[in-house]
């Protein structure tokens, strides 16, 4: 059955073509974002579900439904979506971080031009018939120090076209390099060094518990004076109420915003002061951008559910649909050797540990790792999947960790899962051979090579003669077929394991039948999920 992918807030014809051009069932219902109850009542419905700002993604929208599996917002904002809530679903959530970067960097740029030359207030003044030549005295960006705040993507350009108008231009980012400055153009400083030095200031970041009111009264006061300030990121990165302060004092020139506090901005502490100029969230706001982002989300959302590739997600790291397909074997490993080792544990876990070694290394180890995690996690909680199981595993404080090393045996590449608890430390190990299916290769430090079915049975055992017998006639006598039989011990008369691979799942009576005869330290069922 085709995925069925729901269109509830404005999206161009285009884009939803893109969905049935690639086999997507979609149903557009661009005005249902704003009827909540409707929304609730049909969400359980589909497996995708793409948005603007209209539709709200709440905790309660989200417990009506279990299929779905990806919400795409066409556009950067995801603030109508509750992340943490979708996260536990198991819910990926994409933005479209780049359909809308030049238009939003060239609004600023042109905000900056606006404030430089007071176009707005000379325009207003020249259509009520003033001819005000004298009173518009601008500045020239020429020459300048523009200090940009956050050098991620928009602000990247927005650094690339200051530079192109032959202005200096400083760069606050705590994850800029040095090296990517200098590739850039622009000189890396710390806060207090751009607010000292900038004849202009643009802010390019998210808001966070870090940036928000980054421009506050203090740091305004460290300003230049004559500064002017120009925001089209997000609303609460300045202090509005400082800044219509400074603007009133003369400290700071003049300023630019698109973004607010409160949106929709019907009041403001800088509206109606003289060189200020104020547009209504207008960043995205070209033909271009708004196509571009939905096409975008068209795409992305079509990659995740025909090939699983994962673009732009916001909880759950990105795999690209090569990636996937090489991938793929070894993301299927992952789960089951997490399926194992949490079948296996009954006590609480504190922490996992994943040695990639090989070629393996050098995938993307953030997608394996919540593979194997979800594996783990599936023994206590079926629903929980690749985006909600590291979610699980943090609200329970389990620690994880991950090392990688070169090729150190005789296979090309295997991985190797570790699950500690208060009582002891169980490790599993395993590789794909070249027909891409996955293979068991050790259990606790025991070499095997054992193939991974849904039905299998798990045994622990002295090393002494008539186990094999044993197993067998006991399957044999309770009609459970053996599909294939994998042996391995630590030393001659020491720990011996056996995994059989099973034609059905086995009935409780034979683990019973088997844990009576004295024989076996361990008899374990194990299902894994091999569709």
């Amino acid at each position: 059955m085709a995925p069925k992918v729901l269109v509830s807030d404005e999206l161009s014809e285009t884009a939803v073509q893109i969905f049935r051009d690639r086999g997507i069932d979609v149903d557009f219902m661009p005005k249902l974002g704003k009827d909540k109850e409707k929304l609730a009542e049909i969400i359980g419905n589909y497996d995708g579900l793409a948005i603007r700002s209209a539709t709200k993604v709440t905790a309660k929208l989200l417990e009506s439904t279990d299929r779905l599996k990806v919400i795409a917002r066409a556009g950067i904002g995801v603030d109508n979506v509750d992340i943490p809530a979708a996260s536990k679903k198991g819910v990926i959530v994409m933005n479209t971080p780049f359909g809308n970067s030049i238009t939003t960097a060239e609004h600023a740029i042109a905000m900056m031009f606006a404030v430089a030359r007071q176009l707005p207030e000379a325009n207003a003044s020249t259509h009520a018939g003033k001819w005000e030549k004298s009173r518009f005295m601008g500045v020239e960006l020429f020459n300048k120090t523009l200090g940009v705040i956050g050098a991620g993507n928009i602000g990247g350009i927005v650094c690339d076209r200051a530079l192109g108008l032959h202005m200096k231009v400083v760069a606050y980012d705590p994850f800029l390099s040095e090296e990517r400055a200098k590739q850039m153009g622009v000189t890396k400083v710390e806060l207090d060094e751009l607010l000292a030095r900038a004849d202009f200031i643009t802010l390019h970041v998210p808001l966070t518990d870090k940036t928000r009111n980054i421009l506050d009264a203090a740091n305004l006061a460290k300003t230049k004076p004559g500064v002017r300030i120009i925001n089209c990121a997000r609303g609460g990165l300045v202090d509005e109420e400082a800044l219509a302060a400074a603007l009133k004092s003369g400290h700071v020139a003049g300023a630019a915003f698109d973004v607010f506090a409160v949106e929709p901005a019907t009041d403001s502490p800088l509206f109606n002061l003289p060189n200020v100029v104020c547009t209504p969230h207008l960043g995205a706001s070209t033909a271009e951008a708004q196509e571009n982002v939905a096409l975008q989300v068209a795409e992305q959302m079509s990659d995740y559910l025909l090939t699983g590739a994962v673009q732009n997600a916001l909880n759950m790291p990105s795999v690209t649909a090569e990636e996937a397909a090489v991938m793929g074997p070894w993301v299927k490993l992952a789960e089951h050797l997490g399926a194992f080792v949490g079948q296996m544990t009954d006590e609480p876990i504190k922490a996992i540990n994943v040695l990639y070694d090989g070629h393996v290394a050098d995938m993307n180890l953030a997608a394996l790792n919540c593979a194997a995690i979800a594996g783990i996690m599936k023994a206590t909680n079926p629903d929980v999947n690749m985006v909600s199981a590291p979610v699980v595993a943090k609200e329970r404080g389990i620690q994880i960790a991950t090392t990688s090393q070169e090729k150190s045996g005789v296979f090309d590449a295997f991985i190797k899962l570790t699950v500690v608890t208060d009582k002891r430390e169980r490790s599993i190990a395993g590789t794909c051979f070249s027909d891409g299916k996955p293979r068991f290769i050790q259990i606790k430090g025991i070499n095997i090579d054992a193939e991974i079915g849904r039905h299998m049975l798990y045994t622990t055992n002295e090393d002494v003669p008539g186990i094999i017998g044993l197993l067998g006639m006991t399957m044999a006598k309770n009609e459970v077929n053996i599909a294939n039989f994998t042996l391995g011990r630590s030393g001659a008369g020491q720990e011996a394991i056996a995994i059989l691979y099973l034609d059905q799942a086995i009935d409780p009576k034979v683990v019973e039948t088997l844990e009576g005869t004295g024989m076996f330290q361990q008899v374990k069922p194990l299902e894994f999920d091999v569709a």
